[in-house]
């Protein structure tokens, strides 16, 4: 199989140690992660070969983001430097009723200057399968969206597997284009869809609700208005409290509906990148299982990423697999 490519910006993560809020504590740890990031790490824990794209920090903290990458065996050589510092976003971890709070300081980070020629693209996929993008990337600025849209020409032209979650967050979106007409025109190169009713209803100008007969609904208008998009998946999560969730996933592929049973989450350790582990864990599905089956081990991924501190879902595939046949007890293995 060939190379999957994630493309988006390194973060730091700052966050007090525990359930502790900044004001009760002086000592933190960190974490490095970004949307698209912790998808990679994810698919390379998997076992498969994966290529991160991006632009950190010349500095120590740069240098220490990419060996936190070759860690993990991701292929960093497309990975470029800039004299503006890397991203930092800080977490109160939130626990029963309480919720995490987050905050950015990326506004001028070293991803946020990237431009289309920082970029060389028929090198950066010349082994490339699959590329996966999420609506976080266009969002932080023009150069960030234009140099994705590059990657995405090249990738159709060379008929790889595009992959979209189509995010949409309004507080990042700071420079001068329209978010429904960027996310829009990405879409129209991508093949799977990985993304609930509001990202649906953010790119139809829809107003649908959450029933399965609504999602299917939007999924045969979504796949109507964007022909290139054959799947789409959605990620269900119920919220009994800040530390109690419940997971499950649906999906048409243009024949079929099918949901999944609820993997219930009692004791969650840290919920961050958890939807990023859901995309991880359906595309490396998609490329070894039928679809009902890929969206069964992406819940299971995304499941298992609430029990691990950090951005990244450490779990292997016999991890995962581990659930699928039924072993949710947590009982010490020997």
């Amino acid at each position: 199989m060939g190379q999957i490519i994630t493309f988006g910006e390194v973060l730091m993560r700052i966050s007090p140690r525990g359930n502790k809020k900044f004001i009760q504590s002086n000592m933190v740890e960190y974490y490095f992660g970004g949307t698209e990031l912790n998808v990679g790490i994810s698919i390379a824990n998997f076992g498969s070969d994966v290529k991160h794209i991006s632009v950190v920090s010349d500095d120590f903290i740069g240098k220490t983001a990419i060996s936190y990458l070759n860690k993990f065996g991701v292929n960093t050589s497309s990975i470029t430097s800039s004299k503006r510092p890397l991203g930092v976003y800080f977490l109160e971890v939130g626990a029963v009723m309480r919720p995490s709070a987050i905050s950015y300081n990326r506004s001028h980070s070293s991803f946020s200057e990237i431009a289309p020629s920082m970029v060389n693209w028929d090198d950066a996929l010349k082994k490339g399968e699959w590329i996966h993008w999420t609506g976080i990337t266009p969002a932080l600025s023009k150069g960030a969206y234009q140099t994705l849209k590059e990657g995405l020409v090249k990738a159709r032209e060379k008929g790889m597997v595009i992959s979209a979650d189509p995010t949409y967050r309004s507080g990042l979106w700071q420079y001068d284009q329209d978010p429904k007409a960027a996310l829009s025109d990405l879409l129209n190169y991508s093949n799977i869809f990985i993304g609930g009713i509001n990202e649906m209803n953010e790119v139809l100008g829809t107003d649908y609700g959450y029933s399965n007969d609504e999602f299917l609904e939007a999924s045969k208008l979504l796949i109507e208005k964007y022909p290139s998009i054959e799947k789409v998946f959605d990620k269900i999560r119920t919220s009994l409290n800040s530390s109690w969730h419940k997971i499950r996933a649906r999906m048409w592929n243009g024949s079929e509906f099918r949901e999944t049973e609820d993997l219930d989450i009692t004791h969650i350790v840290d919920r961050i990148g958890t939807g990023d582990a859901f995309a991880a864990g359906l595309i490396h599905g998609l490329r070894h299982f039928d679809d009902y089956k890929a969206m069964e081990y992406a819940s299971a991924a995304c499941a298992l990423k609430h029990t691990y501190e950090g951005d990244v879902n450490l779990s292997t595939e016999e991890e995962v697999m581990n659930i699928l046949g039924g072993n949710t007890t947590g009982r010490l293995l020997r």
